[in-house]
């Protein structure tokens, strides 16, 4: 079994953190089986010793990481889209700030595959976490009359689907925003397919 380690201070919080952020680093650019654990510390900063009290194994960091960069990518859509009046409001700016988080990661695509390569579970559990919450969403602006009718799951993973791709086509192959004529090409297409049908 694993163990999960909660630094009891913040200091000791900011030092997983580092090591967290240097794993993103070494895994998307070398992989997972290129990467040492000594190359973590070193971008980190922190002696090799130190990897060990919060982390048993490259294994068991690479699992953290693609947990720690799912939590902090659907926080930052959480914050993105506080505001929106509508469900189709919270579309665009969660599509928007999505291409945005996946340009400040643009590992993340790199790691999240590799993990399928380690862990089958946590790279499942990446989806159907990001699932579960996009689903209960549709479903509840269905409930409001917000968007059209039919199977939620089912939207939702065509939603993922136009995001995934158009954030690896331009945020991590090309390391750059779509152009604006782009991004509300899909965005256009994503309301039309959500509005709900005229009576």
């Amino acid at each position: 079994m694993a163990k999960t380690v909660t630094p009891a201070t913040a200091r000791g919080e900011r030092t997983r953190q580092k090591l967290l952020s240097a794993a993103e680093e070494e895994f998307g650019e070398n992989g997972f089986y290129s990467a040492s654990i000594s190359n973590i510390t070193r971008r980190a900063g922190v002696a090799q010793g130190t990897f060990y009290i919060y982390f048993e194994s490259k294994e068991e960091i690479l699992r953290a990481l693609v947990a720690h960069m799912s939590r902090e990518m659907r926080r930052a859509q959480s914050e993105a889209t506080a505001h929106c009046n509508n469900r189709i409001e919270a579309e665009r700016a969660g599509f928007r700030r999505f291409l945005r988080f996946a340009l400040e990661h643009r590992n993340l695509y790199r790691i999240v595959m590799q993990s399928q390569f380690v862990d089958r579970a946590v790279h499942r559990d990446y989806y159907d976490t990001l699932l579960r919450g996009y689903e209960r969403r549709i479903a509840d602006a269905q409930g409001r009359g917000e968007v059209r009718a039919g199977d939620p799951r089912a939207l939702a993973w065509a939603l993922i689907g136009m995001a995934y791709f158009f954030g690896m086509r331009y945020a991590s192959w090309e390391g750059r925003l779509p152009d604006e004529a782009a991004i509300e090409t899909v965005l256009d297409f994503m309301e039309a397919g959500l509005r709900p049908e005229s009576p």
